[in-house]
């Protein structure tokens, strides 16, 4: 059964940074296709960046967070890390870390194409 587990979420100043984790339990190897997705409140879930599961896995962002974010993926560790940078308080959203078995999708940062979920963490902006 997969499994997903974030941590690094909490409290930042605009102009501040943030570093998220994700770490992925019950999967055999390292070819699936994994994303961070964000929902702020009244808005839709939207996808920030994510990374597919081919080599070392190619990066795709949303235009909202290019720039600014950046993921990395450990296909040792089965970990996703994105690094948060020039936040403000747009950025303030519940973020969840997203898993499919596929390598690759035709969407990377289209949430419903995954399957599985963390439960979400909370990241707050101030300004």
């Amino acid at each position: 059964q997969v499994q997903l587990s974030e941590s690094g979420g909490g409290s930042v100043q605009a102009g501040g940074s943030r570093r998220l984790s994700c770490s992925v339990s019950g999967v055999s190897d390292s070819r699936f296709s994994m994303a961070w997705c964000r929902k702020a409140p009244g808005k839709e879930r939207a996808g920030g960046a994510a990374a597919d599961g081919v080599g070392a896995g190619r990066t795709y962002y949303a235009d909202s967070v290019k720039g600014r974010f950046t993921i990395s993926r450990d296909n040792v560790k089965h970990t996703l890390t994105m690094e948060m940078n020039s936040l403000t308080p747009e950025d303030s959203a519940l973020y969840y870390c997203a898993q499919d078995s596929a390598y690759w999708l035709v969407d990377p940062l289209s949430g419903a194409l995954y399957r599985h979920w963390g439960q979400g963490i909370q990241v707050t902006v101030s300004s």
